[in-house]
């Protein structure tokens, strides 16, 4: 292996954390093949080096390396910029043009930010990288190139792949060899090397005496979560190097550089897997039926206990003329609830010994008829928001023109 300093020092990587060495080694001993490699890590880490440590220690060094932002180039021309295009192909393809995988032939190309390529041109990609072979727009000739192909991504891949944004035949065609770029909050004492390799250089650049931190300053910048890792950390420092007339940087000097500093950091809700997720409102408006059913149980369980418990007579009378019900039997209390809405009185009368007060109850049982319900919220919803459908819609869970249907049903006014 190469001496781990002399690389760091050819390719200005700041540094002694153990993962940032890691990365440099495999970055080294995979140069040598011709192995697809995939670099990632958060955005700011600093994941261009890598490929041209790869490209410079790799057989290909005197070849052409081309680094490309595949997000900085718009969808309708991603394909025209990597793979050429004939004249005519396009409006504005006034000549033919080479892409970036034709004139790299025999060197290395480095996508950046890869997960932004559309998915047509990762099938195109794909193809590359499996036989070597490309068309130009706007062509039938089949063309060969012979390329090194180094990938960096800051999004999560496999996640692109499940929600069906990245391609996973390419996925694992690029993940021959990762490597991991480590975030500047993981690496601790590379902070303070960074700022001060960054202090000296802002200071030789606009004639000035370096900045330099106190011990309040440099804790606060080892606790600190960069967001924008090394990136943030650059930016910062030449701030402060120009703004500030002290040379000596203290704690709250520097919290007026970090904005969210004193914002909560709080935990991130995770979902568990068994957590139910409702795909429809007709989902939703069963689980509130169970839920209301459930409460209406718990409550007859109660009235009946205190029916089998009390001293006092009692009288359960329906407001149905030529119907009485008990509703409290100890059948009931295991579940049943009858449907339509009817409305129970139950007057429980004290001993004449003890008392003359008397305590009254009310219950009355609503409707457990979905359609029902589902007017009943409906309703709701529109009153709520001054009869705006579209945010009815919203609040509810429902397609705009689902709602529509359901009113033009139900006879809403």
């Amino acid at each position: 292996m190469k001496d781990l300093q002399n690389i760091k020092q050819r390719f200005a990587i700041i540094g002694n954390f153990e993962g940032l060495n890691r990365a440099i080694d495999i970055a080294v001993q995979v140069a040598p093949t011709d192995l697809s490699v995939l670099i990632t890590g958060e955005s700011g880490t600093g994941k261009e080096i890598f490929p041209q440590v790869i490209h410079n220690f790799s057989a290909r060094k005197h070849g052409q390396y081309i680094a490309v932002n595949c997000g900085a180039i718009p969808e309708g021309t991603i394909d025209s910029e990597l793979f050429g295009h004939e004249k005519g192909s396009f409006t504005g393809a006034t000549e033919s043009r080479k892409g970036y995988f034709e004139v790299a032939d025999g060197g290395t190309i480095f996508l950046d930010e890869i997960a932004e390529l559309p998915l047509s041109t990762q099938v195109r990609l794909l193809r590359v990288l499996e036989t070597g072979e490309f068309i130009r727009v706007g062509s039938s000739k089949v063309q060969k190139t012979n390329v090194r192909v180094i990938a960096a991504s800051n999004v999560d891949i496999p996640r692109a792949v499940e929600n069906g944004k990245f391609r996973e035949d390419l996925f694992y065609r690029l993940n021959t060899v990762p490597i991991r770029i480590p975030s500047l909050r993981e690496r601790g004492e590379d902070i303070f090397l960074l700022f001060r390799k960054f202090s000296v250089d802002f200071a030789e650049k606009y004639r000035m005496p370096p900045i330099r931190l106190d011990a309040d300053a440099r804790n606060l910048l080892l606790n600190y979560a960069w967001p924008g890792n090394v990136r943030q950390l650059k930016n910062i420092t030449e701030q402060i190097s120009i703004i500030e007339s002290e040379r000596e940087i203290v704690a709250s000097t520097i919290r007026n550089y970090l904005p969210d500093y004193g914002s909560v950091k709080l935990p991130a809700v995770i979902r568990k897997e068994d957590e139910r997720s409702f795909s429809s409102e007709r989902e939703i408006l069963y689980k509130i039926l169970f839920d209301m059913k459930s409460d209406m149980n718990d409550l007859k369980k109660l009235v009946f206990d205190m029916i089998r418990h009390g001293d006092g007579d009692i009288q359960v009378r329906s407001d149905k003329s030529g119907y009485i019900k008990n509703l409290f039997r100890e059948s009931d209390a295991e579940g049943d609830v009858t449907s339509g809405q009817e409305q129970a009185t139950v007057e429980f009368q004290s001993h004449p010994k003890r008392s003359d007060i008397q305590d009254t109850e009310e219950i009355i049982e609503e409707s457990l008829s979905l359609s029902d319900k589902e007017e009943e919220m409906i309703k709701k919803a529109l009153e709520k928001f001054n009869g705006k459908r579209k945010m009815a819609a919203a609040e509810l869970g429902i397609s705009e023109r689902t709602l529509y249907r359901k009113i033009k049903e139900y006879g809403i006014e």
